[in-house]
Formats: structure tokens, sequence, C-alpha cells
């Protein structure tokens, strides 16, 4: 009888330490994702230019390092609206792009609705169905690095099409990404909220800029 009670204990503080990180993780993803269209905002409005391809490398993954580093820590709170508003600058001069287009309006508008509505509805599914996508964990990580790769090389050997399929790739394994964090939390796998919350606004970051290119490429001529 007893072990049975220290086992219920156990099993309610499991549960209520998971609701904390989910609650935890998704306050701190609202506000870093308020943070970064305020920055982006900001980029648009001064219309500053992109910082070009290496400098967004070098400080998306130097501050991806110091969040991780600071993670158990107030500083990790710091660090990561110092990542996720360095992204949103590096987002503005994007969409000023995309605006720019005789239709631009229309495909900005869009892929935010569908990052929007993609997000919502796989957290909604992963969430209520509480389905256990670890699996994906192997796939996913070669998948990102495998794409990640076929975009340099899209940019630097100048290839159209490449980039259009990674862009495409990168719809994909996002949204897998997010099934997979999600999945992560609820089963316990991920108990830090601020690296949930950096894996989430990096996949809803890579959704919204693929779709934007898939968008941008089909309106045009």
């Amino acid at each position: 009888m007893e072990n049975r009670s220290i086992a219920m204990n156990r099993a309610e503080a499991s549960v209520l330490s998971t609701n904390k990180v989910i609650r935890n993780t998704y306050i701190l993803l609202s506000l870093t994702l308020a943070f970064s269209a305020v920055t982006a905002g900001a980029s648009m409005a001064f219309g500053l230019p992109h910082p070009g391809l290496i400098i967004t490398l070098v400080g998306y993954f130097g501050l991806l390092f110091l969040t991780t580093k600071l993670r158990n820590s107030a500083g990790g709170v710091v660090s990561i609206f110092a990542l996720t508003g360095f992204m949103g600058y590096t987002l503005g001069p994007i969409i000023s792009l995309y605006l720019s287009l005789p239709n631009g309006h229309a495909i900005v508008m869009q892929a935010m609705g569908g990052t929007a509505a993609i997000f919502l509805g796989l957290s909604a599914y992963a969430l209520t169905t509480r389905k256990d996508f670890s699996f994906m964990g192997g796939f996913l990580m070669v998948g990102i690095l495998v794409a990640f790769l076929a975009g340099l090389g899209a940019v630097f050997f100048s290839m159209p099409g490449l980039s259009l399929a990674v862009s495409a790739m990168f719809v994909l394994l996002m949204a897998g990404l997010i099934l997979y964090q999600t999945s992560q939390i609820i089963h316990g796998g991920e108990t830090n909220y601020i690296m949930a919350t950096v894996t989430l606004y990096v996949s809803i970051y890579n959704l919204f800029t693929s779709l934007l290119h898939l968008l941008g490429v089909m309106d045009s001529d």
C-alpha cells in the first residue's frame, strides 16, 4: 500500500512537472516571437540591410551556443531573447524583399497563415493524442544536416532548383521537428523550457522562411 502511494505521488509530481514545462515553454515562445516581430519590424522601418549569410550563421550559432550554456540560469532567458531578436532582425530585410513584389503582401500573409496553421495544428495533435514521436529524432537530425549543407551548396553555387528543393525539405523537416519536440516535452524527454523554446522557435522561423520562398516562386513568372 505504501509503495502504491509512493508511485502515485511520483506520477503526480511527474505530471505537474511536465505541465510546468509546457506552460513555461509556450509563454516564453509567445514572448520571443513577439520580440522577434518587433525587431523585424524595426529592421524594416529603418531599412536595415541583411547582415549576410556568414554573419547570420555566426550570430545564430554563437547565440545558440550561449543559450545552451546558460540554459539552467537566468542568463539563459536573456540569451534566448538576444538570439530571437537577432533572428528577427535578419528576417526584416527578407520580408521587405517579398513585400516589394507585385503580390508581396499576399505572399507574406499566406506564409504567416500557413506557418501558424501548421504549428498550431501539429502542436494540438501532439498534445491531445500524446503520441510518442521520439523515434523521429535520428531521422530529423540527419535530414536537417543534409538540408542545411544542400542549402549552403545552393547559395554558393547559385542553384535555384536545389534551393527550392531545400525549402520544400525544410517545410517537412520543421513539421516533423514540431511534433518531435512537443512529444519530448510531454513525455519528459525535454525538461528545460528554454531549450524547448529554442527548438520550437527555430522550427517556426525556418517554416516561415521556407514557405515564403516556395510561395514566392509559385507566384512569380
